[in-house]
């Protein structure tokens, strides 16, 4: 005579899982648009020196890159041993930095422009003269703020 009675054979439905698929293929899609995959491939040899203090950049979509190194095994045999300049996805004459910042330039806001920061990433064997060179163009083509790129030395904490 109780008034409450267990329900029997009732069992809680099964997750609906024919949307999933579409979740899953919205996701994939999201992460191939925000994924920037990296922009060259180093052709030079670049063992960036050790810093005591170091500064992280802000943004990094308004820092070009400029490459000086020896060339690796693979362009030993065309480019030699001496150091070369990289800029993009090509090695390049210092005379051609202008060019390159122009169309770096192009491609940001006007209103950014004056961020725009040129980070060296220069191999620790490399001798001064080509970076000097490099840093005179630099200063030609009225681009003032420079970066060099350094890791953390191990021991300083």
């Amino acid at each position: 005579m109780s008034k409450f009675s267990k329900k029997r054979g009732k069992s809680s439905p099964a997750i609906n899982t024919a949307s999933l698929p579409d979740i899953v293929f919205m996701l994939l899609f999201f992460f191939m648009v925000v994924t920037k995959l990296r922009d060259s491939e180093l052709l030079v040899q670049v063992s960036t020196p050790f810093a005591t203090q170091l500064a992280k950049l802000e943004e990094k979509s308004l820092v070009n890159y400029l490459y000086i190194g020896r060339p690796t095994e693979k362009y030993r045999n065309i480019y030699g041993t001496k150091p070369r300049l990289q800029l993009g996805d090509k090695f390049a004459a210092i005379s051609e930095i202008p060019l390159f910042l122009e169309r770096f330039k192009v491609k940001v806001p006007e209103v950014q422009r004056a961020k725009i920061t040129s980070s060296l990433r220069v191999d620790g064997k490399v001798t001064m003269g080509i970076v000097q060179d490099v840093k005179t163009e630099l200063r030609k083509a009225s681009q003032l703020k420079v970066n060099y790129s350094a890791k953390k030395r191990p021991d300083a904490e």
